[in-house]
């Protein structure tokens, strides 16, 4: 089976090497193609992929199609894409914002899947959503989810919950690290060494998810058994409630979710 990326950005960049790495595909399987011929040629060089020239190239060499562009070249797209795919290929969108129905009317295809991996991909860490046509059958989800399981874990979603998977998934890495370099910058104002900071904090919040994940108790659970009476943890929660955390929190997925609404 032969997979091709249209459009070879840093997500792009990332599933490929992720899948690679992963050791279940082969770089002569994996076909690129960038309108910059020049970031095509580099990533073949370093992954050793087929790189193409033109876009018919990449889609007829391949079974599998990942549309790597941007929300806005997608329309650009369409026309040209639409004259050459072919019945049984499968299309994947990784465009924020461009729901199923869309690409399928726009491609005149019923085999689009859409997937929202995150940056942590890069690291192998990807919380990838996915939702599939109805066409899809069980073996062509397998297919998929092999894909992006190998740059993290794979979440099947309803496709109307796309917008809020976004903020908590899509975006919620750059909060994180606002969080992390604020932890981090926070020591430092107190005495010590950012290098030092930023490795204590990430790795905290990191035990932290993973206490979470792998606790049976909810969070709030976990933070009481952080907080002892009357002592220096608790004083933190309450500063942190005082100056609206968790409302601030609200309204930046609330940002977020409106303007992936505004894509569509």
């Amino acid at each position: 089976m032969n997979y091709a990326f249209i459009g070879l950005g840093n997500m792009s960049q990332a599933i490929i090497a992720g899948m690679i790495t992963s050791g279940k595909f082969q770089p002569q399987q994996i076909y690129g193609f960038n309108r910059t011929y020049s970031k095509t040629a580099i990533l073949q060089d370093k992954l050793q992929i087929k790189g193409c020239k033109s876009l018919e190239e990449a889609v007829s060499a391949a079974d599998v199609i990942i549309l790597g562009v941007q929300p806005q070249q997608l329309e650009q797209l369409y026309p040209s894409l639409r004259e050459l795919v072919t019945t049984q290929q499968l299309i994947v969108s990784i465009a924020a914002g461009k729901s199923i129905h869309t690409i399928s009317s726009a491609l005149q295809h019923p085999l689009v899947a859409r997937v929202m991996p995150n940056i942590n991909s890069i690291v192998g860490s990807s919380t990838t959503g996915f939702a599939a046509a109805d066409s899809f059958t069980t073996q062509q989800y397998a297919i998929i989810e092999e894909i992006f399981n190998s740059i993290g874990s794979t979440i099947m979603i309803p496709e109307s919950q796309f917008d809020i998977f976004s903020a908590i998934a899509g975006a919620s890495p750059a909060f994180t690290y606002l969080y992390i370099d604020s932890l981090a910058r926070a020591a430092v104002r107190e005495g010590m060494e950012k290098k030092l900071a930023l490795q204590i904090a990430a790795d905290s919040v990191l035990g932290s998810a993973k206490m979470v994940l792998q606790s049976a108790e909810h969070p709030w659970e976990l933070v009481d058994q952080v907080c002892s009476p009357g002592g220096t943890t608790i004083q933190g929660v309450s500063s942190l409630q005082n100056n609206h955390f968790a409302s601030t929190i609200y309204e930046a997925v609330s940002a977020v979710i409106e303007k992936d609404r505004i894509l569509q």
